[in-house]
């Protein structure tokens, strides 16, 4: 059985894949394939508390650029749709991720 620490490091390794892709793609990956945008539209009120990762296979086609397009911009509203994480692990998951890109030889960090 995945620990919680293994399961970030599992979700931050499978997004290794988009590290050197730059915002701007991973952003129009998002809005143009994310089905849910007009749902939510740019603000979110969910809640995420009971949150799970979105799973490899789900019916969203961009949830890994997506989760990586969150990961990217921390704020009030990351966390949430995308990623089903509560706060805590969204955190959590974000140092994973942010420690992994920094190994990787540059960070990653919010967009500007």
């Amino acid at each position: 059985m995945v620990n919680q620490h293994e399961r970030f490091e599992l979700m931050a390794a499978d997004l290794d894949r988009l590290a050197l892709v730059p915002d701007d793609i991973v952003q129009e990956i998002v809005i143009r394939g994310a089905g849910c945008l007009w749902l939510y539209g740019p603000v979110l009120d969910t809640d995420h508390s009971q949150g799970e990762s979105v799973p490899p296979g789900s019916r969203c086609q961009v949830w890994r650029a997506c989760l990586e397009l969150e990961l990217r911009t921390p704020g009030p509203y990351s966390g949430g749709v995308c990623s089903g994480l509560s706060d805590e692990e969204f955190r959590e998951l974000h140092r994973v991720w942010f420690t992994r890109r920094g190994r990787m030889g540059g960070e990653r960090g919010p967009l500007t």
